[in-house]
């Protein structure tokens, strides 16, 4: 059995995991201000529980985005300090594909849309379906909460459901979707097992955040152009 050490801190939750000998071990950590020094103390006390150093780890994996862009940075950079200095691929993870993951686990659920809130205005949300290994239907995509269209029926979770609540009140999927959820380094750790296995890993000078967004604010004659048109 591989051993994965996961890092999560694309929303306000931060998250490491530690999935060794089939066990899986987590901590976690609310305030974004307080990601990058909060991951390395919990990474250091999951070790330390299970009697083994970071060297024995067979990967790292991370939160690749999107989400906040100062939470993936963080993720990305995390992840390749420690491979760097303990000689590790990395394993980049699709935070969406991991909401997907815990949506799966929770429930069973095989069609699943996940939606994420991207702030601004918009959501990042993406369609994924089971069937034994998970396959895109619709790639991770940023837009407008009216513009998120799934293929079919869906199970969906995420926190930009609850973000949006008045945007997604009438869908089918909202009555029963998962609204509060968030990635966490648990189901990072598990999609990074699974991608280990299929040799998918990358160096540490190739692990890169996923970005879907190129600007992180609005000047106040975007913003108020964007009120205008959502009020149209």
């Amino acid at each position: 059995m591989s051993t994965i050490l996961a890092i999560e801190t694309s929303s306000e939750l931060a998250s490491a995991a530690l999935l060794h000998d089939g066990v899986m071990t987590s901590a976690e950590a609310t305030g974004v201000v307080t990601h990058s020094q909060s991951i390395l103390p919990m990474v250091q006390k999951l070790l330390a529980d299970a009697y083994i150093k970071l060297a024995d780890c067979d990967a790292i994996a991370f939160g690749s985005g999107p989400g906040s862009f100062t939470g993936v940075r963080t993720a990305c950079g995390i992840a390749q300090g420690l491979a760097y200095g303990a000689d590790l691929p990395v394993l980049p993870t699709v935070t969406l594909l991991a909401l997907a993951q815990a949506c799966h686990e929770k429930n069973g659920a095989c069609d699943v849309l996940t939606v994420l809130d991207a702030r601004m205005g918009e959501v990042y949300w993406a369609q994924y379906k089971f069937d034994g290994a998970w396959h895109i239907v619709v790639p991770p995509t940023l837009s407008a909460p009216g513009d998120v269209l799934p293929m079919g029926d869906v199970v969906a979770c995420g926190n930009g459901l609850n973000a949006y609540a008045a945007a997604f009140s009438s869908r089918s999927f909202f009555s029963t979707a998962l609204k509060d959820w968030v990635p966490h380094a648990i189901h990072i750790a598990h999609l990074g097992a699974i991608a280990l296995a299929q040799g998918l890993s990358v160096p540490v000078a190739a692990a890169e955040p996923l970005y879907l967004r190129n600007k992180i604010a609005l000047t106040t004659n975007e913003r108020l152009a964007k009120v205008a048109k959502e009020a149209a």
